[in-house]
């Protein structure tokens, strides 16, 4: 099973931008679609968006973050990242990547309690403030 780690995350101002990574071990990471979550305490978790496995060509993201963030995946260094733009203080979360082999599943791990995504990472907090 491979295992996640997410890094990257910190104090950025808004307007500013981060880019988070998550490092994959135990297993290549091109043999899973990737998701990148975020959750705020005391709220639901929801979804960043999701890149497929292998070459990565199809991605799907939250409407709200669409043109802000963008997923990317480079197999070779068993990683997927995470660019943030035009960062807001309401995008202060934890975030988190997560693993499966269905690109389907990670799209609808927050809406559908029947999910069970196979692996997820500890998280790493972004915090966006002036």
């Amino acid at each position: 099973q491979v295992q996640l780690v997410e890094s990257g995350g910190g104090l950025v101002q808004p307007g500013g931008s981060l880019r988070l990574s998550c490092a994959a071990s135990g297993r290549t990471v091109s043999d899973y679609a990737m998701g990148w979550f975020r959750q705020v305490p005391g709220k639901e978790r929801e979804l960043v968006g999701v890149i497929k496995r292998r070459s990565g060509a199809s991605t799907y993201y939250a409407d709200s973050l669409k043109g802000r963030f963008t997923i990317s995946r480079d197999n070779a260094k068993n990683t997927v990242y995470l660019q943030m733009n035009s960062l807001k203080p309401e995008d202060t979360a934890v975030y988190y990547c997560a693993a499966d082999p269905t690109f389907h599943n990670l799209v609808v791990a927050t809406t559908d309690k029947d999910i069970s995504v196979e692996v997820w990472g500890q998280g790493t907090l972004v915090t966006v403030s002036s």
